[in-house]
C-alpha cells in the first residue's frame, strides 16, 4: 500500500523529533563526559562526528517505517529534516538563548571545530544515503 505524502510528512517530523532528542543527548555527553576528558577543543568536533553518525543511523533504522519509494521521496524527507533543524537551531539560539545573530551563526564556523554544518548536510542526505545502502530503489 502506498503511503500518502501527509502520512510520510508526519512520520518524518516524528523521526526528526528523535533526531532532535539525540542531538540534545549528544550535547550533554559532550559537556559532561568528553570535555572533562579530552577538552573542549577536541570534544566539539568529536561530538559533531558522533551526531552525524547518529543521524545516519536514525535515518537507516527509520526507513522501513518511512518507506520512501523514490530518490525524490527520500530527498523530500531530508529536506524536511534540514529545514526543521536549521529553523530550530537559529530560533533557539536567537530567541531562547538570547544570542546575537552573529553569535548564533558561529555554529557554522568549522574553523572553531564546530561540525554542525556537517551534521546539517547529513540531516539532508541521510534518508537518501540510507535508502541507497538498503537498496530500496
Amino acid at each position: 500500500m502506498k503511503m500518502t505524502q501527509t502520512s510520510r510528512l508526519l512520520k518524518a517530523v516524528g523521526i526528526w523529533l528523535i533526531i532532535l532528542l539525540m542531538a540534545i543527548v549528544n550535547a550533554g555527553i559532550r559537556e559532561l563526559l568528553l570535555v572533562p576528558v579530552i577538552g573542549a577543543e577536541l570534544a566539539l568536533p568529536a561530538s559533531g562526528v558522533l551526531l552525524t553518525a547518529l543521524i545516519l543511523l536514525i535515518a537507516w533504522l527509520s526507513l522501513p517505517w518511512l518507506r520512501p519509494e523514490t530518490s525524490r521521496a527520500s530527498f523530500a524527507i531530508g529536506a524536511v529534516w534540514f529545514v526543521l533543524t536549521l529553523v530550530f537551531e537559529l530560533l533557539l539560539g536567537y530567541f531562547v538563548s538570547g544570542k546575537s545573530w552573529s553569535e548564533v551563526l558561529q555554529v557554522f564556523d568549522v574553523t572553531q571545530g564546530n561540525l554542525f554544518a556537517l551534521a546539517l548536510v547529513m540531516t539532508f542526505a541521510a534518508p537518501w544515503l540510507s535508502a541507497k545502502i538498503r537498496r530500496l530503489f
